[in-house]
């Protein structure tokens, strides 16, 4: 089943026609403190395994999942609805659409995307690989090892060098994202319905 999606315009729609429209924002802390949508909970992908049972049963009306490009909203969207969570949409294109509509967002400090660091980190992998393959001719293995692990990252929709990467400092939030307030403010939103 393809992926519930709506575009910037009906998410900005929504939220004027409905306030308690929950948002919830699934990049990492980072990402969202470098900039988020007024209101949007931040409950990165990473923890919702986690919690799925809660957010499944807490959760009430519809839940519109934003990511940087709309990927990671997809994927959180297929474990929710797996756990049995129908009311849920995802921004398509995510921040990035959001951002070219010229949408208002709450800036905080500066910090690359995710993808965008992937692409670096690979691209510069590739790039020393083949440059050192011109002496060491081994060396241009590697490549094919980043060219291979990005293949399968294209094919499964997963990328285990972002997950690494979310790892390093300069991804960690000033604040540490605190799930239980957005879980509960999942929760609190049921509540009002």
């Amino acid at each position: 089943m393809p992926p519930k999606a709506i575009d910037a315009a009906a998410v900005r729609a929504l939220i004027e026609t409905n306030p308690d429209t929950l948002l919830v924002d699934v990049r990492t802390p980072a990402e969202y403190e470098s900039s988020h949508i007024d209101g949007a909970i931040n409950l990165p992908l990473g923890q919702v395994d986690r919690h799925l049972e809660r957010i499944t049963q807490d959760a009430g009306g519809q839940m519109v999942l934003i990511c940087q490009s709309g990927s990671r909203a997809e994927q959180c969207q297929g474990k929710l609805t797996k756990a049995g969570l129908e009311e849920t949409v995802v921004m398509s294109g995510g921040m990035n659409a959001w951002t070219a509509a010229g949408a208002p967002v709450i800036r905080g400090p500066e910090r690359w995307a995710l993808e965008r660091q992937v692409r670096l980190v690979a691209g510069s992998i590739v790039l020393l690989s083949v440059i050192a393959g011109l002496w060491w001719p081994p060396a241009v293995g590697v490549a094919g090892f980043i060219g291979a692990g990005l293949t399968f990252a294209a094919i499964t929709n997963t990328c285990a060098m972002g997950m690494a990467l979310t790892k390093l400092p300069y991804n960690q939030p000033r604040n540490k994202v605190d799930v239980e307030a957005s879980l509960a403010r999942i929760s609190r939103n049921a509540n009002q319905r």
